[in-house]
């Protein structure tokens, strides 16, 4: 289920479709606890973005009034500039070579053309490796990471993982007293000290999960912003740390963004990659407020991975991150 992918950096083709069916691994649309299931939750936290594409398409002429609309809705769901020429483009193309008039032909092959361009990002996260699978895991204050850590642990738990977590946030007691909670909650054991030098805290848990023979270990790092210089400079020395500790670690550097923050979370991927050389990413947050296209923009400037999204508090409201089902939550 689980596979590595190297970042891409040409820019994804948007001109053919893709079949919806075909991506390689089993959906998240089972039920959750409270007997909701996955795609009716995203549905639910994407309805801002869905509630202004859907109705451009109940009956509409196909003309430069459409394409206009259109062009206006996706540009305020943040899918940016680059990503929504390029999906106005194709689909235009499209119109045009298929010759479709009406109103629900053109939806569904502008959902065809969102499933291609955001397909370079559903790529799941590998597993079942021989040494402990080292993860890194930064983002700003507020995005959700320890909580988001929390449900990973539980999410690779089911798939028969051994998890070791590190309280790498000595800024914020909280932070640590929050991830040791989790910890309890999933009988996973945390590395973790009341003070001290955070690389030397992940230094530590990479050996403990070496010595214990985990299969996973998470690092949670303090929250901050991509400004704050001298903070970055920490978060590549706690990388640097961690390759003493173990060759080849941290195997996974990712980043935990808010979707809720729009064009400022693209800014963010961008400082972070730059800095990190992130390997994967996980929107949070996606539950109501949230506008979505916020992943097109990231496919056009940074083609990183989404391994999951979130879209409550609950345990199972962290799923893997699928295109077809994140655009028919998106379209409505």
């Amino acid at each position: 289920m689980f596979k590595f992918l190297k970042k891409k950096s040409q820019e994804p083709d948007v001109s053919s479709a893709i079949d919806a069916s075909a991506t390689g691994y089993a959906s998240a649309a089972s039920a959750t606890a409270s007997g909701t299931s996955w795609v009716q939750k995203l549905k639910s936290g994407l309805s801002r973005t869905s509630s202004n594409l859907s109705t451009l398409f109940t009956g509409t002429k196909i003309d430069d009034d459409l394409y206009e609309e259109l062009e206006s809705a996706l540009l305020m769901a943040d899918a940016g500039v680059a990503a929504t020429t390029q999906l106005l483009d194709a689909l235009k193309a499209r119109v045009k070579q298929d010759k479709l008039t009406d109103s629900v032909q053109v939806k569904n092959a502008l959902r065809e053309l969102m499933i291609a361009l955001l397909k370079p990002l559903e790529k799941p996260l590998e597993l079942n490796r021989e040494q402990p699978l080292v993860l890194m895991i930064a983002g700003v204050n507020g995005a959700g990471k320890t909580t988001t850590i929390g449900k990973l642990a539980k999410h690779m738990q089911r798939h028969e993982q051994k998890v070791l977590l590190a309280a790498g946030d000595t800024f914020r007691a909280a932070a640590r007293e929050q991830l040791m909670v989790w910890g309890q909650r999933n009988d996973v054991a945390v590395i973790a000290q009341e003070s001290g030098d955070p690389a030397a805290i992940a230094f530590d848990a990479v050996q403990a999960g070496r010595a214990r023979g985990v299969d996973v270990v998470m690092i949670d790092t303090a929250g901050r912003l991509p400004t704050q210089l001298h903070l970055m400079d920490e978060l590549k020395k706690i990388r640097r740390v961690i390759g003493k500790g173990m060759e080849g670690a941290p195997h996974e550097v990712l980043l935990v963004i808010d979707g809720n923050t729009g064009q400022n979370a693209l800014a963010q991927v961008k400082a972070f990659d730059d800095a990190l050389s992130l390997t994967g990413l996980i929107v949070t947050k996606l539950d109501g407020t949230a506008k979505g296209g916020v992943l097109a923009a990231i496919v056009t400037q940074r083609a990183i991975p989404v391994y999951f999204i979130g879209v409550g508090e609950a345990i199972d409201d962290l799923q893997p991150f699928v295109a077809a089902e994140f655009v028919d939550a998106l379209l409505g």
